[in-house]
């Protein structure tokens, strides 16, 4: 497999690190490409959480284009390792942060701050991702009132959920990858002023 790059902002076209093994499962450019040309502006100046951070390849991506923050978090020490050097590799080490632990153990804490963007892409057919917003819909907070979750799953994985906060806005095929993008549900009291 072709390792992963940065593909714009002030480090596109550097290459970057592989985790060593088959453990993670990197977004392929094409995916990659696509999720920010979404996202597009919006990400200069935000928050940005990735959560099974593997390479670290979305959060760098997030930080060559503007991301003022983002936080990596990875419970495999390989991918912590990885992270660190595709830092260095990439010049972007300001306004980054490695948190080694479980993300789930990570998300259940209060939030201390909130992020304009979640990124969840735990490995594939455990049933994680709906694990991940199970528990980031007990603890909403999280994501900023204008945030978006982002998911990257197999096709073969994705059920509609049911959240108490959240809603999907969005779902996007590119192969064997989806991605599914939730907003925060409009408060009653939005709602009722609206009227």
């Amino acid at each position: 497999m072709t390792p992963p790059r940065i593909i714009g902002g002030k480090s596109g076209g550097i290459r970057l690190r592989s985790v060593p093994g088959s453990g993670t499962r990197p977004i392929t450019d094409r995916v990659k490409e696509a999720l920010f040309n979404i996202l597009g502006p919006e990400i200069e100046g935000s928050t940005f959480l990735d959560l099974f951070a593997g390479t670290g390849s979305v959060g760098l991506e997030a930080l060559s284009r503007g991301a003022s923050y983002v936080c990596f978090i990875d419970a495999s020490r390989q991918a912590i390792s990885t992270i660190k050097e595709n830092l260095r590799l990439t010049h972007l080490e300001q306004g980054a942060e490695i948190l080694h632990m479980d993300a789930f153990a990570f998300l259940r804490h209060p939030p201390t701050r909130t992020f304009d963007f979640i990124f969840v892409a735990p490995p594939q057919y455990k049933g994680l991702w709906e694990k991940a917003l199970a528990v980031l819909d007990a603890n909403p907070t999280w994501l900023s009132p204008t945030g978006t979750i982002i998911v990257q799953i197999d096709p073969n994985e994705y059920k509609p959920l049911l959240l108490q906060h959240f809603a999907e806005e969005d779902r996007r095929r590119y192969g064997s990858t989806q991605l599914i993008f939730y907003r925060c549900k409009p408060s009653q009291e939005a709602i009722a002023t609206s009227k």
